[in-house]
């Protein structure tokens, strides 16, 4: 059966498809729990979730002062729902609420994935760095 996909701003109610999507996408290296990725969720400045029913198709969202930039990060679609336009809708949506804002998107993605989002209107302009870090389990924090 065909569903329509359809466009939210609202995180699943059901925070085990934030997990379902993160594994089926392989970007769970760091082992968090379903827990975890709610609140990075709720703690992005603005998110777009795409739904085919109740199902997480994919979603993308925004780390931002809501002033100068917004780093638009986690942005991906389940392999199930690829190649349907689905990661450019939302990409759409994510940017037109950073122009809406007055706030310039500025984008993470992986190596390799430039040409895509170059034929989307963005442009190569710095290198990005990280420092690892020994992450402990949230309940050994003090």
């Amino acid at each position: 059966m065909v569903h329509t996909v359809t466009y939210s701003k609202e995180p699943p109610e059901d925070v085990h498809e934030l997990e379902a999507l993160y594994d089926a996408l392989e970007w769970n290296s760091i082992n968090l729990s379903a827990a975890e990725l709610n609140t990075i969720c709720r703690q992005s400045w603005y998110a777009v979730y795409a739904y085919d029913g109740q199902r997480l198709a994919g979603m993308g969202r925004i780390i931002s002062d809501g002033v100068i930039t917004g780093v638009i990060c986690g942005l991906g679609v389940h392999p199930d729902y690829q190649s349907r336009g689905i990661g450019r809708q939302i990409l759409h949506r994510l940017v037109e609420h950073c122009e809406k804002s007055r706030v310039i998107p500025q984008l993470m993605c992986e190596e390799g994935l430039e040409p895509y989002y170059e034929k989307l209107g963005f442009q190569r302009f710095t290198i990005g760095m990280k420092k690892n870090i020994q992450r402990t389990h949230s309940s050994d924090v003090p």
